[in-house]
């Protein structure tokens, strides 16, 4: 064999293995979180929920059957019932709203006596859980107390085939846009309890795709 022709394949050859050694260094970071790991606890101090468009009330009037009733909010945030007309319930929690009806009601009786129920959950957007990429059922949330990543994977029915689950990550509204990864291939797939997170009103759980 010539040995220019020799000179050639071991330059094509040594070129060939640096090429693969790149791409294999740009694979392990591309796999590795690129953010800090999410505290296991989100404490909410105080919550209190907070009535969000297309959730549904019950409003019970004491000692008045005719008053009472159930109505939706509708989506610019208000409600109507026969006496009170246009009400803004958004954002409201169920005690404050009750007060407001009673208020808006003691035009028309005397001293209103007024239980506003919730029967329906949607909450307002802000508070909302958003679950993007490649969850089963990418969808939205309403947010509940103590609510953990897991709680959230169970409701949009786990990973897909293609999901990258260990470099999900979550964008945490209430701290700025904050990004933390989460792992929840070792969560939903390995049973790894420890990576497991709580979660925050209005958190967005971003889920990517695998490379292959």
């Amino acid at each position: 064999m010539p040995v220019q022709s020799l000179r050639a394949r071991i330059g094509n050859a040594a070129m060939h293995a640096i090429i693969v050694s790149i791409a294999v260094a740009l694979a392990a970071c591309a796999m590795r979180p690129a953010y800090p790991p999410a505290p296991g606890q989100a404490p909410v101090a105080d919550y209190d929920y907070k009535i969000g468009p297309l959730d549904t009330v019950n409003i019970i009037v004491w000692r008045n059957p005719d008053l009472s009733m159930t109505v939706p909010v509708r989506p610019d945030g208000k409600i109507s019932t026969p006496l009170v007309q246009d009400l803004v319930a958004l954002d409201k929690t169920p005690g404050e709203l009750s007060r407001e009806i009673e208020a808006a009601l003691s035009k028309y009786i005397r001293e209103p006596v007024v239980t506003v129920v919730l029967t329906t959950f949607t909450g307002p957007a802000n508070e909302q859980i958003r679950v993007i990429g490649e969850a089963a059922k990418p969808q939205i949330l309403a947010f509940r107390k103590k609510m953990t990543v897991l709680d959230v994977m169970i409701a949009v029915g786990g990973l897909t085939d293609f999901a990258d689950g260990n470099r999900a990550s979550i964008f945490r509204v209430s701290e700025g846009g904050k990004l933390y990864s989460v792992r929840l291939r070792d969560l939903v797939r390995n049973g790894d309890i420890t990576a497991n997170v709580e979660m925050r009103p209005g958190d967005i759980l971003i889920i990517p795709q695998g490379y292959f």
